[in-house]
């Protein structure tokens, strides 16, 4: 997918962050157009708000549906920014396009299901409208490359990705876990494709917003699509997770942005630094699975198990600790311990299936 394009639109200054911004739903005209003009006094082109809300459990607010299009045409009119909506149907497709919305973008729910996305496809064939691409609720690289795929077969070319974090059962500071390794490999594996970057999503709370944008913009994420609400605490969906217009002209401002420059000497030595460790850790990783092995064997020849649960728990619980003191993160070193162990045991599995 090398032909993809940027998300460039006439009059919007093209460099980092781009930044779409707008209420989660669009719940009256009033608050919609209040909402809107405040951002445009801060500067921001491209106005986001959702008419279609799919919610997790039936009864609450779901969204004015396409009763709220023409209050996005009113704020191209009065304001001059673009306007952005989710789509989830076909039908959605349609009454955005008859619309006239400039940029549509597809929510976690829909990217998850490949179905959905190829109704969406082809709702699109033929189209020239921006697509911006949420990553799934689960953490499936393959199944969020798969929805873009789907968009971009149907000729869809000015595409963006959005990591907006993924669902986790365990307890977090953020409402989606931010797992940025899969979005940095998504790059890695399509580098012309632009990603931007939920914060809010992400958080889930609006004093997170803030960090957590300037961590994408540190990873060179090329926008940010943040919701912003004219009275956020009485919003009538995800009210702990939005800003203020002002606050977010606030939050903008002070991003530190990381321009790309040439690398110098300095850098290229530290490079080689890091290449020279990473190739002695892989010949420790080959010694510590030659070691596997020979207790694989050991195993076999006196009809053990492969897993021993205590002596597993007890490694975990000491290397996490030992990171903790040497100031690595426990989970960190929690994770790649689990990696090292999974290989071990396949290995090991390899020998007492011979």
């Amino acid at each position: 997918m090398n032909d993809i394009q940027p998300i460039v639109l006439p009059g919007v200054d093209p460099r980092r962050p781009l930044v779409i911004a707008g209420p989660c739903s669009a719940e009256t005209e009033e608050q919609t157009l209040n909402t809107a003009r405040a951002l445009a006094a801060e500067g921001f082109r491209i106005f986001r708000a959702g008419l279609w809300k799919p919610r997790t459990k039936p009864g609450g607010f779901e969204g004015v549906g396409a009763a709220g299009i023409p209050w996005l045409q009113r704020v191209k009119r009065e304001t001059g920014m673009y306007v952005a909506t989710e789509i989830a149907t076909r039908e959605h497709v349609a009454a955005a396009l008859d619309g006239g919305i400039d940029l549509l973008w597809i929510g976690a729910r829909t990217a998850a299901n490949p179905f959905a996305m190829q109704e969406i496809a082809d709702a699109l064939r033929g189209q020239d409208v921006p697509v911006l691409v949420k990553n799934p609720v689960s953490p499936d690289l393959e199944l969020w490359i798969g929805a873009i795929e789907r968009i971009h077969n149907a000729g869809v070319r000015r595409l963006a990705a959005v990591h907006r974090g993924f669902t986790s059962i365990d307890r977090s500071l953020y409402r989606n876990h931010p797992m940025w390794a899969i979005p940095i490999e998504l790059h890695r594996r399509l580098p012309a494709l632009p990603i931007f970057c939920d914060p809010s999503h992400i958080g889930g709370k609006r004093e997170l917003v803030a960090p957590l944008s300037q961590q994408a913009m540190d990873l060179g994420f090329d926008g940010l699509i943040v919701e912003a609400h004219c009275t956020p605490d009485v919003a009538w969906s995800d009210k702990a997770q939005q800003v203020t217009p002002e606050a977010l002209g606030y939050i903008i401002r002070n991003l530190v942005i990381r321009e790309q420059t040439t690398t110098t000497e300095s850098l290229t030595e530290l490079r080689k630094e890091i290449d020279r460790l990473d190739d002695e850790l892989l010949d420790l990783l080959v010694r510590r699975m030659r070691v596997s092995r020979e207790i694989g064997q050991y195993k076999k020849e006196h009809d053990m198990p492969i897993l021993q649960t205590q002596r597993y728990d007890e490694l975990l619980a000491r290397r996490a600790a030992q990171a903790v003191e040497l100031g690595m993160d426990r989970e960190f070193m929690r994770t790649v311990m689990q990696a090292i162990h999974e290989e071990s045991v396949r290995q090991q599995m390899r020998i007492l299936g011979d």
